[in-house]
């Protein structure tokens, strides 16, 4: 059987060095090379064959969440499992969207890797154990349950949703910009999340829009 051709991708020298010589024994596998950069591995992939690419998500010039859609595009064939200190389950999901066949944390077995990577060759997608754990933790959204608001704040937010401004929801309410800016401050707040962006979809998620 033919064996599997391995690149490995990360910003650390030391942490390729450390893969290649895990990897080394492996019956199946034969590292063809270590790429620091999203730069080198679709150069390489440009003129060589590679089966599996192990890739970070942390790299100098490419997130490893759009590299993951780049090297699809560029040779579909190609395997892609997640090696990444990231725990972030948005991360993790959107790392699978975009083509990586799994997810493992640094700290991961070499049993799981290698598992993974078996998995993986067969179709499947794996997640080392700890990242199982994170994907079945609920998010902090569906924890809290769905925020109390009232109906001026239910019509605040329909309007923020349609992309109107402050001035803009202001006048057509009869209210201060500024009451309005604090309106949405608050909805900022009960819905959990960091700026307006997040809080349409946290409010579209959970059906209030």
């Amino acid at each position: 059987m033919p064996k599997l051709l391995t690149a490995i991708v990360d910003d650390h020298p030391i942490v390729i060095e450390g893969l290649k010589t895990l990897l080394r024994n492996e019956e199946n596998i034969e590292v063809v090379g270590g790429f620091c950069s999203g730069e080198d591995i679709l150069s390489y992939i440009s003129t060589h064959k590679v089966d599996i690419i192990l890739l970070d998500i942390t790299l100098p010039d490419i997130n490893g969440m759009e590299l993951c859609l780049m090297i699809k595009k560029a040779s579909v064939s190609t395997i892609i499992l997640i090696l990444s200190n990231h725990t972030e389950r948005s991360i993790i999901m959107q790392t699978i969207q975009n083509g990586a066949s799994g997810y493992l944390l640094k700290n991961s077995s070499v049993d799981e890797l290698r598992h993974c990577i078996s998995e993986a060759v067969q179709g499947n997608i794996c997640y080392s154990k700890a990242v199982i754990e994170i994907i079945s933790r609920p998010s902090k959204n569906e924890l809290q349950g769905t925020p109390r608001l009232t109906r001026r704040e239910k019509e605040i937010l329909a309007m923020i949703a349609a992309g109107k401004t402050s001035q803009v929801i202001g006048q057509e309410l009869f209210l201060s910009p500024l009451t309005i800016d604090t309106h949405r401050k608050n909805l900022i707040q009960k819905f959990g999340v960091k700026n307006v962006a997040e809080l349409v979809m946290a409010a579209n998620q959970q059906q209030i829009l």
